[in-house]
Formats: structure tokens, C-alpha cells, sequence
């Protein structure tokens, strides 16, 4: 039996990584400045998680939620001290597409209504719900084309006053900042005006920080860079288990919990919890949404004076680079030729960096000084 291909898989098979680093087979060491997808938050086999993840093996890996799960409430109480939303509740999934499709799920259930309002460039997983909210025909299949859902330009107000005016709006869903789109902040007054058109009619704001999420950008969620911004909805993944599988949905404690209205197996598995309760304590013991912050500024600043750089964007480690030229070629020099990992699915001129947050300062020079020996 074969796999099914889904991916063009770069030559590489790395068995054994620490921090920000990869080895492969033959022992060659590679940089990590993608992470796998934003998700190696707090470095490769950091000895803290690992511990955790080993401690809880000896205990108990898995029960369903029909029974008490202590490490779940331990896990909710410091997600809510580390993120601010200490008043919301937690409901705990697998995954970034589940968290996004519960989150839209209990927006229409509160609301009544069916009608989402999702951005141009937008991404929030690929199933059948989630996919819907895309304008990238790459992944959308027949039965994801939905007539109430309304995918509209980005930092447009006025495009988003119309829609509502037309009626049967459950909420909108945005990023704290676009990563497959191409790393594209949200202008703030757009976020605050998007916010009050909610409260004004009835509907629900869902703020996926999927990957912009667990102290990415120098805050715990991005939207926190617009001050007095409160979502309904925020939904999370990626980060945060450090390549262990989980997501979550915070909820706005107005919204009342009812039996049946979610639900999951898996979600909240003994094991998963762990993972998570060791990310946010290595984010606290650490201070890496301090350091991430840093990090970012020093590389943004130095990419922004390299020839070839036409545009950088982004905050804190989630960074959108493009360049004058096709990024592909480049991205396969970075990591053939300077054993450096980089991301791609963010435009046809644009390098995507998503590297672990404890990134050391001299890695990131690394990186400088081979990308500027490619571009010249």
C-alpha cells in the first residue's frame, strides 16, 4: 500500500531534533525556521515537554470526557492566566479545523443565523465547513460552495456593513493575522469596526489564531496588539502542543454551555493536555513572547535591508518575506544548499518564517547572511 500524496515533499528525513535544529539520516544538521506548520512552539524535544509527556505516560493516556479529567482544568487555568481571558471557557479538540468548525457551529447556534462573513486569502482548515470560508480553489471541493457564506476583501468596512445589512449573519471569522494568505496583518480599526458591527447586529466574532496564536507574535494572541478588542470566539491549535495534536475554542462566557451542543473523543485526551500544560508553562518559566517579540524585530529589520527584499511583514515570528523574484527557487537553495527549513504556500514571491519561539538571535543571523548570498 502507498501513501496518498497530498504534499511535494522536500528530499529530506529528519529522525532526531532539538531546539531549533533537524538532523537527518546521515547526520546533517538543518535550521528550523518553519516549525512544521507554526507548530514546534517552544523548540524541538525541549526537556520540559518531553518530561511532561513521560510523567503522564506512566499515569493514564487516555479516558472520553465522560469522566473527570483534573489535567483539563489545570490546562484551562493557566491558559486563561497566560492569555488574558481568564472569565472564558475552554472546550478542547484535536485540531485547528475542528476548533474553527465548532467555533462556527456554536456561533449558529446561539444566533439562529447561517450566514458567515470570511476575508479574501483567508484559511482555516480543510474541512468541508472551514473550507467553505476560502477563496483558494486548490482546496475547495463542490460540496463546500455555500450560498451564506460571504468571503469579502480584506480591510474593507464598508463591503462588510453591506453584507449585514442584507441579513442572516451568525458571525465573522478572521485571522489575528493571515498566514496561508500571505502574512497580512488586519488594520486595527478594521478589527474594532468589525467587532462593533457584531455586537450591533446580533452576531458572533471568531478570531482564528490558529497560528498566530500562543505567543507568536509577542502577545498571547495577536488580536491583543488592538487594544480593547474582545472576541467571541477564539480558536487555537498549532502552538499549542508542540507537535502533539490539540486544539481549543476559548468562548465568551455570555455563551451558555448546554449538553450535546459539542462535543469530542478524543479532545482533551489526558496525553494532549499534558502537551499543552507543558507549552504554556516553558512560554511562562521562559519569557518567549518577550523573546519572540525581540527575535522578530532583529530579523524583520535586518530582511528589510537585504537587496531582493521587496516587502517584509508581519510581528513578533510569523513573518511573510517577499522578494523580487519567485520564492520557490530560493526556498529549495535555502535547504539544499544551506540546510535551512522555510515555509511556502504564502504567495509565489513570498517566504514564510515560523520558526520555535527560544530561536537564538545567532541562528537567525545565519539565515540572514545565506539568504543575502542567494539574492546577490
Amino acid at each position: 500500500m502507498n501513501l496518498f500524496d497530498v504534499y511535494p515533499l522536500i528530499d529530506v528525513t529528519p529522525v532526531k531534533a532539538s531546539g531549533a535544529n533537524l538532523w537527518d539520516e546521515n547526520g546533517v544538521e538543518y535550521l528550523d525556521l518553519y516549525g512544521g506548520h507554526a507548530v514546534i512552539s517552544v523548540g524541538h524535544a525541549h526537556p520540559h515537554f518531553n518530561q511532561r509527556i513521560k510523567d503522564q505516560l506512566d499515569q493514564i493516556t487516555f479516558y472520553s470526557n465522560s469522566v473527570h479529567i483534573p489535567i483539563q482544568k489545570k490546562l484551562a487555568l493557566k491558559l486563561g492566566e497566560l492569555s488574558g481571558y481568564p472569565d472564558f471557557n475552554l472546550f478542547l479538540c484535536n485540531s485547528g479545523a475542528e476548533a474553527n468548525e465548532n467555533a462556527l457551529k456554536l456561533a449558529s447556534f446561539v444566533t439562529g443565523k447561517s450566514g458567515f462573513i470570511s476575508f479574501s486569502g483567508a484559511f482555516h482548515g480543510r474541512t468541508s465547513g472551514a473550507v467553505a470560508l476560502t477563496d483558494n480553489p486548490k482546496i475547495i471541493a463542490p460540496n463546500n460552495q455555500r450560498s451564506d457564506v460571504h468571503i469579502l476583501p480584506w480591510n474593507d468596512i464598508e463591503a462588510v456593513k453591506n453584507q449585514f445589512d442584507k441579513g442572516n449573519i451568525a458571525g465573522i471569522i478572521i485571522e489575528g493575522i493571515q498566514g496561508v494568505g500571505g502574512i497580512h496583518v488586519p488594520n486595527p480599526d478594521f478589527l474594532l469596526q468589525i467587532s462593533e458591527l457584531c455586537k450591533k447586529n446580533g452576531a458572533k466574532l471568531i478570531l482564528d489564531e490558529v497560528q498566530s496564536g500562543y505567543g507568536r507574535t509577542g502577545k498571547f494572541f495577536a488580536h491583543q496588539w488592538v487594544e480593547g478588542l474582545v472576541p467571541d470566539l477564539i480558536t487555537m491549535a498549532k502552538g499549542m502542543g508542540n507537535g502533539y495534536p490539540i486544539g481549543g475554542v476559548l468562548i465568551h462566557p455570555e455563551i451558555e454551555a448546554s449538553y450535546g451542543l459539542l462535543g469530542t473523543t478524543f479532545g482533551g485526551n489526558h496525553l494532549a493536555c499534558a502537551a499543552g500544560l507543558a507549552v504554556l508553562e516553558i512560554i511562562e518559566f521562559e519569557n518567549l513572547m518577550e523573546k519572540a517579540l525581540e527575535a522578530g524585530e532583529f530579523l524583520m529589520k535586518n530582511l528589510s535591508n537585504i537587496n531582493g527584499v521587496t516587502e517584509v511583514r508581519g510581528k513578533g515570528l510569523m513573518i511573510g518575506v517577499d522578494l523580487d523574484k519567485e520564492s520557490a527557487p530560493i526556498r529549495s537553495e535555502l535547504v539544499n544548499k544551506y540546510k535551512i527549513f522555510t515555509g511556502s504556500s504564502a504567495g509565489k514571491h513570498t517566504i514564510r518564517l515560523l520558526p520555535p519561539l527560544n530561536i537564538e538571535i545567532n541562528q537567525l543571523s545565519s539565515f540572514l547572511v545565506s539568504l543575502k548570498e542567494i539574492l546577490n
